[in-house]
């Protein structure tokens, strides 16, 4: 869906928060549709960026190591 979202499960290291955050953020920006939000939407977008940026770091902490 998205070919700058890059895959964070390494064998030899686990992906940092910020990596975490940053592809939650790209996630949200190319299924909203936007870049940055509009002031009525920055709400629902940093919330959904939380939640997917939380979702991520559990599955991953969750799958074996390769």
């Amino acid at each position: 869906m998205c070919r700058s979202i890059k895959q964070l499960r390494q064998p030899d290291r686990p992906p940092t928060p910020e990596e975490i955050q940053a592809a939650a953020l790209q996630y949200v920006r190319k299924v909203s549709g936007y870049r940055t939000p509009s002031r009525a939407n920055a709400e629902a977008f940093t919330q959904a960026v939380q939640d997917i940026a939380e979702a991520t770091a559990r599955l991953l902490n969750n799958l074996p190591l390769k």
